[in-house]
């Protein structure tokens, strides 16, 4: 089972190991946001279902000793199995119900680096934590490059690749239809983000990838992310011009030749820690962990 440092999905989120859950005090809250779709929060990254004629297809499944749970909630929904499941990305409070779902019949779909991270070793460099890679049966069977489109339940269900953004295997789903799309990781509505560097993410791309999605919504679309609260486009252009103007002064220090340490100090999110600063991650941690990434990786 992956052990991956999940975000309770709540405003003020708690960071602890999945291994260390009490499981059994969650409880998965469901919204419904059009005729056939639906978002789930338990504990990880919330979840998209769209339940109508054709079938039950999901985008994300939390932690694996919530998908009891998640079923329950569908079922309530839906009589349907669920038949297609898309991952954002690898991180285990996404993927973690793979395995249960997969055993159950579910078609996984995903990036295909999710799948060569998800069945090799991996190291998250920030929460140094060591994952192992899941069983075959919880491996995406239908992996994509740049993307791919579903035709279910009455509407188009475009899936387009975010590169470099979360991971280098971000997935962002348009309900068009719907008119709602759940952004994964590269959206975290109200919170700062953890980017994880380490497997190929950058706030150079995580901002690209707003860009892309704000280039193609409107003020009536939903925003599903990762973490958090269902989002309006105005918390989404908010969020990303925090991102650019935090990664645009930590950009100017490291120029400046400034350490960690010392960008850190001058406090480059300041003005965003009230509102962002109440989650996973405070202002510190946030510049911290994007002074190293750039650092190291250039963007």
């Amino acid at each position: 089972m992956k052990t991956f440092l999940g975000v309770i999905a709540l405003a003020a989120a708690c960071v602890v190991p999945a291994h260390a859950q009490d499981f059994s005090k969650v409880e998965i809250k469901t919204t419904r946001l059009g005729d056939t779709l639906y978002m789930l929060r338990g504990a990880g990254g919330n979840i998209a279902v769209s339940a109508g004629e054709d079938t039950v297809f999901i985008v994300d499944d939390q932690f694996a000793p919530l998908t009891p749970k998640i079923a329950a909630a569908i079922r309530e929904i839906s009589p349907k199995p669920v038949q297609f499941v898309l991952n954002t990305h690898w991180h285990g409070d996404h993927t973690g119900g793979n395995e249960n779902l997969g055993k159950a019949g579910a078609i996984i779909f995903a990036h295909e680096n999710v799948r060569k991270r998800l069945s090799t070793d991996q190291f998250i460099d920030m929460i140094k934590s060591k994952e192992k890679p899941v069983a075959k049966v919880g491996l995406p069977v239908v992996t994509f490059t740049s993307g791919l489109t579903f035709h279910v339940n009455g509407e188009q269900i475009r899936v387009v690749h975010a590169p470099r953004a979360h991971t280098d295997g971000d997935a962002i789903v348009h309900f068009d239809g719907s008119d709602v799309v759940h952004m994964g990781d590269t959206f975290w509505n109200g919170l700062y983000p953890f980017i994880d560097y380490s497997s190929g993410g950058s706030i150079t791309g995580t901002i690209a990838a707003c860009d892309r999605v704000l280039a193609i919504t409107t003020d009536k679309t939903k925003f599903i992310p990762g973490h958090g609260p269902l989002g309006t486009r105005a918390e989404l252009q908010s969020y990303r011009d925090m991102l650019v103007a935090i990664s645009g002064r930590v950009q100017q220090a490291l120029v400046e030749g400034k350490t960690d340490e010392e960008i850190v100090k001058l406090a480059p999110s300041k003005e965003f820690d009230d509102k962002f600063g109440k989650g996973y991650l405070n202002g510190d941690k946030f510049v911290a962990s994007i002074a190293t990434g750039m650092r190291n990786s250039g963007s």
